[in-house]
């Protein structure tokens, strides 16, 4: 088969590196890609936003199986577009991908069917929103209803932190149109867990657990990014929990969006909560985590590309997944000054010295060849994952690869795979 996946970070890598082990797939190609995914598959220049284009290569050159792997695309209606030209291809259509697109629908949509999530309300307001915010206890979670790159989400320790936010999302537009309405929740504590799933609009079949690091500096201070690093199997997440989730959040999100005419077919990702009450739903993502993805591929025993046709054609329920009894942790090398400001094109040394181990894997996030040599081109550089019996053994396996592979003003945090809890 000749497989296309779409788009160019450290989940595509993570994909695509999957993929090579399926013996289905005989030619892999990444649109747009970047220099490490260019190793292992061809890379096209056409952009992820480039939905017209991407159909084009994908007739003209026979692509039998194209995978999404970013959430713009997906949001925008890729998948809708490449039915419509006869194409066969993994991810939610449009109406179902606003899962992710839109906050305000999500929260709804738990209201309605009675999914566990925090208390909200949403505004398209300003002026009512801030009026909210002020007769509210904090801290208060203030959310940008639409896509946000994974910082459209505040949370706000005082009443003035909670206004300078809504300032920053609905009057100075710091997300574009994705402030022009906001969700306002209450502040919910406990341990968080990601739970990817794959869908085929009827079945779920939920992936090994993950947690993942979100803020910029050790102890979970700084701002919030896109990810700096995760570990699998997350260290709460049990089997009954696993047997309540399939009950009172999994199952009923695919069948909520079912009644709702919206079919869920592709990668469901839940972000989960542990509180007092039980689990609950923070956000849902309609596509592989970033970088969750990079610690639960490496650890799918099944050949990806399988399960992926099961779900698009409708038979999830008829394959059995296996996983590998292991665990796995990935550190991200970051640029200097991510999430905010940093430099690119600095030499990236080190990389040969983990070529030849199986226990680590280097994903590439933001790099670039320049004169044959990689360099920094992004905030998020490098994924590196480190394969163990244990958590601590992965953990221990992960840094010794962060130890050896260097650039200029390298960021990343210490603590990755270590979470306390009150």
């Amino acid at each position: 088969m000749k497989v296309l996946v779409v788009g160019s970070g450290g989940r595509e890598h993570a994909i695509i590196w999957k993929l090579k082990q399926s013996p289905k797939a005989d030619k892999i190609y990444c649109a747009p890609g970047n220099a490490g995914i260019a190793q292992i598959a061809e890379c096209v220049p056409i952009g992820a936003m480039e939905i017209d284009k991407l159909v084009d290569f994908a007739k003209n050159n026979c692509i039998d199986f194209t995978i999404i792997g970013m959430d713009d695309p997906l949001v925008a209606g890729i998948v809708d577009a490449f039915e419509e030209n006869g194409l066969k291809v993994f991810g939610p259509r449009k109406n179902a991908a606003i899962i992710e697109g839109s906050k305000a629908f999500s929260k709804e949509l738990m209201k309605k069917y009675n999914i566990p999530t925090a208390k909200y309300e949403i505004f398209d307001s300003y002026d009512n929103a801030k009026e909210y915010v002020i007769n509210q206890n904090t801290p208060i979670v203030i959310k940008a209803d639409g896509l946000a790159l994974g910082k459209g989400v505040l949370i706000c320790n005082t009443h003035n932190e909670a206004l300078d936010a809504l300032s920053e999302i609905m009057v100075d537009k710091k997300f574009g149109e994705s402030g022009n309405k906001v969700v306002i929740e209450e502040f919910l504590t406990g341990p968080e867990v990601s739970v990817l799933s794959f869908c085929d609009g009827k079945t779920v079949v939920p992936m090994v657990s993950a947690q993942d690091h979100k803020r910029a500096y050790d102890n979970d201070e700084g701002l919030n990014t896109g990810g700096m690093g995760t570990f699998s199997p997350s260290r709460i997440y049990t089997k009954e929990i696993n047997d309540e989730c399939m009950n009172t959040i999994f199952q009923p999100t695919v069948d909520a969006m079912a009644k709702e005419e919206r079919d869920f077919v592709g990668i469901l990702y839940f972000g989960l909560m542990l509180t007092k009450d039980g689990m609950k739903v923070i956000e849902y993502n309609a596509r592989f985590g970033d970088p969750e993805t990079q610690v639960i591929l490496p650890r799918l025993k099944s050949d990806m590309l399988e399960i992926m046709e099961a779900c698009v054609d409708k038979r999830l329920d008829q394959i059995n997944i296996e996983w590998y009894d292991n665990a796995a942790v990935c550190v991200v090398e970051a640029s200097g000054g991510y999430p905010v400001k940093y430099d690119k094109g600095h030499e990236i040394t080190g990389l040969e010295k983990v070529a030849d181990r199986d226990d680590i894997i280097v994903f590439h996030a933001g790099t670039a060849l320049k004169d044959g040599k990689f360099v920094t081109n992004g905030g998020r550089v490098l994924g590196i994952t480190g394969i163990g019996k244990t958590l601590d053994e992965a953990r221990k396996t992960a840094y010794a690869g962060v130890d050896v592979i260097d650039f200029k003003d390298k960021h990343f945090r210490h603590d990755i795979g270590i979470k306390k809890y009150d």
